[in-house]
């Protein structure tokens, strides 16, 4: 595929799914989840409470973008959509973020973002943190727009647990990313200039996630792609608002 590929031809570019039973082999849950963890990153300690996930190598990816300033957040209004343990939240306050959204719909994720942010950056040495409870947006005031927004979405297409734990953290599939996008655009979150990060591998249905983005007005390119070697490959994609939301042929526009 050609990496430089944007809007409505990236469509035509990308993968379909894996098949159904290796997508299941490769997101199997560790056994550990409903216990209390410990993890480490870039010379941080997290406590991880029960419930609450351990980041995996697609959250590292975009916890390494933030830090490097990959994706620059300095100075800018960050939302951490899917804040989990709270390392996207303590690197955008190392690195000088203006207002810090902990986005998350799990409440005690959120509280795990907030000490680890306090702990770790401070509340006075950092910029201005604010931990939000909700589902995608719903918990953030009316009338916020951020510059910045990073999401490693639960967009696994197919249904590896019932636990709901495993659930909201790994397969609600592309329809939460329609959401995510029409309150986006519907709520006009994204400040004029403004980016958005959304990591995804072709465990899920990456047409229909790309499309729902142009169906609401937002420009997708490709910022990285990389590819594991064992048939996964997983794209970060960078989108901007466009002046128009898109028709495709599959449906119209919101």
């Amino acid at each position: 595929m050609h990496r430089t590929t944007t809007g409505t031809a990236l469509l035509d570019q990308l993968p379909p799914p894996l098949p159904a039973e290796q997508i299941i082999a490769l997101n199997q849950p560790k056994a550990d989840l409903h216990t209390s963890r410990t993890y480490e990153w870039n010379g941080w300690a997290f406590d991880v409470p029960s419930g609450v996930f351990m980041p995996g190598w697609t959250s590292r990816m975009i916890h390494e973008w933030l830090l490097d300033g990959r994706i620059e957040v300095k100075g800018r209004r960050y939302a951490a959509m899917g804040a989990g343990l709270g390392v996207e939240a303590v690197t955008a306050g190392v690195r000088g973020a203006d207002k810090i959204y902990a986005i998350d719909v799990h409440e005690e994720s959120v509280a795990a973002a907030a000490r680890h942010y306090e702990r770790l950056v401070g509340r006075g040495a950092g910029g201005e943190f604010t931990p939000v409870v909700g589902d995608l947006f719903d918990g953030l005031p009316q009338g916020v727009q951020v510059d910045v927004v990073t999401f490693n979405p639960p967009a696994v297409s197919q249904p590896v647990s019932d636990d709901p734990h495993v659930v909201r953290n790994t397969c609600v599939g592309a329809p939460l990313l329609e959401r995510f996008f029409a309150q986006l655009a519907g709520r006009d979150l994204l400040a004029p200039g403004g980016e958005v990060f959304v990591i995804a591998s072709n465990t899920a249905d990456l047409h229909t996630i790309v499309r729902h983005a142009l169906e609401h007005g937002f420009e997708p390119e490709i910022a990285h792609l990389h590819d594991w070697q064992d048939g996964v490959l997983t794209f970060l994609f960078r989108l901007t608002r466009a002046t128009e939301p898109t028709r495709t042929t599959e449906g119209a526009s919101a």
